[in-house]
């Protein structure tokens, strides 16, 4: 096939769109929205830092849909026009240097932390492992008349995001969310028309797609973020995300983003990853190359990229038709930038790693780490790439306490 680089554009299949490079730049939680959970200056400040940082498309972290619905304390939400100047705000930031900005819409469904929402709801009243549910309130099923609510409300932010300029928006239905929890035998045990077969479980988030589209029209782009795998027994399978997949270029998305796991197996953040996989860079390379060979839906591949090598091969043998990066981008915002002009290379970002054994097993300072130098950015401050974790750790224990560690999003 012919050569493709990072550097070459990409037009989605509308036709309409066209990102300026490959490199987009994922979502990661801020957790940096004002107290009524409206953007303010911190966030226009990181989001004008990443557009000029080189990605051809940035999306943002999760924007909840429902303020009653959050899954961490400082979500930003959009679910009315009463403070859309805000967003506008946010949306002349982030799309300054020919940048695209995609807004992640997002509902979290049971995972809502204790204290952050009154009441978790989801498809189906199963709970988590009780290792992890002790941090969650018990769900309770959602009814038919919530279920449409929810689609509907997904339509109205994204509609009003397109109203505030954002140049398009992502479903998030990975991680373990509440589209997630829809497409999970393992969270869906519902036995109406929302549940038992895939293409049953598939319906909440082909109709929020549809909502969407009828809201924002056909030239608007709309992407959706999903799980390769869950990687849990009983969970989201490879085969039913081909599926899926599969169903949503048919009606049209224009975009998908690939990742993996859930909260109860967190292998989007490199956790249960092969040594063969590390070495090819992508933690989900082997799932989209076969993917690639039952559709042509644009792919973006995020998780593991830390080369230009890697990824120019991973574009070059067709696995993937962007790259996404998220966590290099919390440290150098330029990170794009660095790739393009070839001084990326002496680039290196560590593992996370503490020494506390309970710690670094379960990857619980991965985010907040990152985290925290989102905030400083936000705060007008330079990044601190060499940042001692243990620091980080303390810092984050003495001002959040150790349940902190669930609060922390992708």
């Amino acid at each position: 096939m012919d050569e493709c680089t990072i550097s070459q554009p990409f037009q989605l299949k509308n036709k309409r769109t066209t990102l300026k490079n490959r490199i987009v730049k994922s979502a990661m939680s801020e957790g940096l929205a004002a107290k009524n959970h409206l953007p303010d200056i911190s966030i226009f400040r990181l989001y004008e830092a990443w557009a000029k940082g080189g990605a051809g498309l940035v999306i943002t972290g999760n924007v909840m849909v429902d303020r009653r619905a959050l899954g961490e304390p400082r979500n930003v939400v959009l679910e009315d026009g009463e403070h859309l100047d805000s967003f506008k705000r946010w949306a002349e930031a982030g799309t300054q240097n020919d940048t695209h900005l995609w807004m992640q819409i997002n509902h979290p469904g049971k995972q809502v932390i204790k204290g952050v929402a009154k009441e978790a709801v989801a498809p189906s009243a199963v709970n988590f492992d009780p290792k992890l549910q002790r941090f969650f309130p018990k769900s309770r099923a959602l009814t038919q008349n919530e279920i449409k609510e929810i689609i509907d409300r997904f339509a109205t932010t994204a509609k009003l995001a397109q109203r505030a300029g954002f140049t398009g928006v992502q479903i998030h239905a990975a991680h373990g969310y509440l589209i997630s929890q829809f497409l999970s035998p393992r969270h869906n045990q519902r036995d109406d028309e929302w549940g038992g077969s895939i293409a049953n479980r598939f319906k909440f988030l082909r109709e929020i797609y549809q909502a969407i589209r009828t809201e924002v029209g056909e030239d608007f782009p709309i992407g959706v973020k999903i799980n390769s795998s869950d990687f849990m027994k009983a969970g989201f399978s490879e085969e039913e995300s081909q599926f899926v997949i599969q169903e949503l270029d048919r009606i049209g998305v224009d975009l998908i983003e690939i990742s993996g796991g859930t909260y109860e197996k967190p292998n989007m953040t490199g956790k249960n990853v092969k040594p063969s996989t590390l070495e090819r860079e992508a933690y989900f390379l082997e799932y989209a190359e076969q993917l690639k060979q039952k559709t042509d839906v644009p792919l973006v591949l995020t998780g593991g990229f830390r080369t230009r090598s890697g990824m120019n091969r991973a574009l070059r043998d067709g696995a993937t038709d962007c790259i996404g990066l998220a966590r290099p981008t919390a440290v150098y915002t330029d990170y794009p930038n660095r790739l393009f002009q070839g001084r990326a290379g002496a680039i290196s970002i560590s593992p996370i790693k503490t020494g506390v054994g309970l710690i670094d097993d379960k990857a619980l300072l991965e985010l907040t780490w990152y985290s925290q130098q989102l905030d400083r950015i936000g705060r007008g401050k330079p990044t601190k790439p060499e940042f001692s974790p243990l620091l980080s750790l303390i810092l984050t224990v003495v001002k959040n306490g150790r349940d902190v560690f669930q609060k922390r999003r992708e």
